[in-house]
């Protein structure tokens, strides 16, 4: 809101020259020699940063593949009657998910900050991966609550520490793109699961569903090990790359503490955006397999193909969310302005999917949902990436735990909200007009909130 606002915000500009690296000013400078252009084009900037990204990529995708498999084997007629349990039930165990999800975001979030992604993500990959894994230990409601308990506090892990890990590793121009690269590993984790789970349930068993796709984050921990540093101590990183990776407006180094973060509208703008967006997802991973289920007659073998086509577009949306606002900022447009645009068109791509619950044909039913998770997908590069526009590298980890628990909590309420629905209505429509008005909602709230995407104050707040 004042002009050193304005200062910050205009240096995440691609055109201000406090985005362009020095070589390159040297190089167009009227002053510059012919040795300060020759060093311009030998300085070129390097691309291991996307090594890093790639990595958070398999991450996220092996995230979703575990978290995936149980929604996908609640189609199975055999693992439904060995499990015996009803709707109701079902959204009990996500609930237990969610809970944890929830208590984790936050706790794992200051962790983050606290020990880096380095330590953090290969503690939390091995966590989730073990708890994944003891799903095929379950034979009742009960028990598979109790795992997914365990894997929700694992599973939590994973974006706090990609957040951080974007925000430590690229510059804010480019970090839209980047987290809509990591988080489409969602989408195709959610692409994977009902081409494999299927086949290994009906040829070798449920059980071992979980087990096989369980052991799939220790080879991921491999490469993380031999792979990851912070840039200041990679050996692989050129020193342009690492100039072009801090790039923007230095900031303090000092710790901020947690309650410090609370007061300030930005941390509330981010976290009551993913209260009521993030519960949308959950949705579709955890009753999309249920809902062709019960509407179209699929079975566990028939499922494959509808949602892959549905993840497949949502895998198009992450990327292009992030692509939109990315490319806008280069074309001169503000944080502020080309954030909000691609938001509010995700907003509105979504809200087609009411009509979803009565379509008439599988595929105007599928057509729909894939326009919507695609803009889920977009928006949720977008909401992320605005954690780094309005604060800290320092605090991401922090801020983006205590969004994801808020998210979290309302996907603890969406999750008994529709197994109640279910139960007693069995009807989807009262499903998807909440997921169709959720976003537009998030957004007017995040509007008034910040109109401006300026950054939090956080060092004048006493802690």
């Amino acid at each position: 809101m004042n002009d050193a606002s304005e200062i910050i915000e205009a240096a995440a500009l691609p055109e201000s020259e406090s985005e362009i690296d020095p070589p390159q000013i040297a190089g167009a400078s009227v002053i510059g020699s012919a040795a300060a252009a020759v060093e311009s084009v030998s300085a070129r900037i390097g691309h291991y940063r996307w090594v890093i990204c790639a990595l958070l990529f398999f991450a996220t995708t092996i995230n979703y593949i575990d978290r995936q498999v149980l929604g996908i084997l609640a189609t199975d007629q055999t693992f439904k009657t060995a499990i015996g349990w009803n709707e109701a039930q079902y959204g009990y165990v996500n609930t237990a998910f969610q809970g944890a999800y929830a208590v984790g975001l936050l706790v794992v979030g200051r962790l983050m900050d606290r020990f880096g992604t380095r330590k953090g993500f290969s503690f939390a990959i091995v966590f989730w991966s073990v708890a994944a894994m003891c799903h095929a230990l379950a034979r009742s409601a009960l028990g598979f609550g109790a795992a997914r308990f365990a894997l929700g506090l694992g599973e939590a892990g994973n974006f706090p520490a990609s957040i951080k890990t974007v925000a430590e590793w690229f510059p804010k121009k480019e970090r839209a793109l980047a987290t809509g690269i990591f988080n489409s590993g969602s989408n195709i984790g959610a692409i994977v699961a009902p081409l494999v789970v299927p086949f290994i349930a009906v040829n070798y068993g449920w059980q071992w569903a979980f087990i096989i796709t369980g052991t799939l984050g220790f080879v991921w921990l491999i490469f993380w090990q031999l792979t990851y540093r912070r840039p200041e101590e990679h050996p692989k990183l050129e020193a342009s790359e690492l100039a072009h990776i801090q790039s923007d407006p230095a900031e303090p180094t000092t710790r901020i503490p947690w309650a410090s973060l609370l007061p300030h509208r930005q941390t509330w703008a981010f976290a009551i955006g993913k209260f009521l967006t993030d519960p949308i997802w959950w949705v579709y991973l955890f009753w999309l397999p249920k809902f062709l289920n019960t509407s179209y007659g699929l079975n566990i073998t028939q499922i494959g193909l509808p949602l892959v086509v549905i993840y497949v577009t949502a895998d198009v949306g992450s990327i292009g969310g992030g692509w939109l606002s990315s490319s806008l900022i280069k074309r001169g447009w503000t944080v502020n302005k080309a954030r909000k645009l691609a938001m509010l068109i995700c907003a509105l791509a979504v809200v087609p999917i009411m009509f979803a619950a009565h379509a008439s044909n599988l595929w105007v039913a599928v057509a729909l949902v894939s326009l919507a998770a695609a803009a889920h997908q977009g928006w949720s590069a977008n909401i992320f990436t605005m954690t780094s526009d309005m604060f800290p590298r320092r605090a991401v980890g922090s801020v983006v735990g205590i969004g994801g628990m808020a998210g979290s909590i309302g996907g603890m309420l969406i999750a008994t909200t529709v197994g109640l629905i279910l139960q007693y209505t069995g009807s989807y429509l009262p499903i998807f007009i909440m997921a169709g008005s959720a976003y537009l909602v998030a957004l007017a709230i995040i509007q008034f909130l910040v109109p401006r995407l300026e950054p939090a104050n956080i060092d004048n707040v006493a802690s």
